[in-house]
């Protein structure tokens, strides 16, 4: 048991973060107009914010509408580039080093 404790103290917070990221992105339910935000300017009431719509883009990627993906945020794609490659690279860095940066 020890053994396992200290194995899953040894995996950086961040890789937990973005696998969980890409776990609660699975879960959103895009058709919905009601949804749960973090963004900071449609609580201020802006109407637009070039991040928002991001997370419903990629959970439609993954269902492959690509076009409604597309039409929602252009970026879904890139945005699962760039997280794939640092989860690649936080694993890399956890089997040959011990430096998660």
């Amino acid at each position: 048991m020890k053994g396992f404790i200290t194995k899953l103290r040894s995996i950086p917070l961040e890789l937990i973060f973005w696998i969980g990221s890409l776990l609660a992105i699975l879960t959103i339910q895009p058709g919905t107009e009601a949804h749960f935000t973090l963004c900071p300017l449609d609580h201020l009431g802006v109407g637009w914010c070039p991040g928002c719509g991001l997370g419903r883009a990629m959970n439609l990627l993954v269902r492959g509408d690509f076009e409604a993906s597309w039409s929602m945020h252009p970026l879904a794609m890139l945005a699962y580039g760039v997280i794939f490659h640092r989860i690649w690279t936080l694993i890399k860095n956890l089997k040959t080093t011990h430096n998660y940066g």
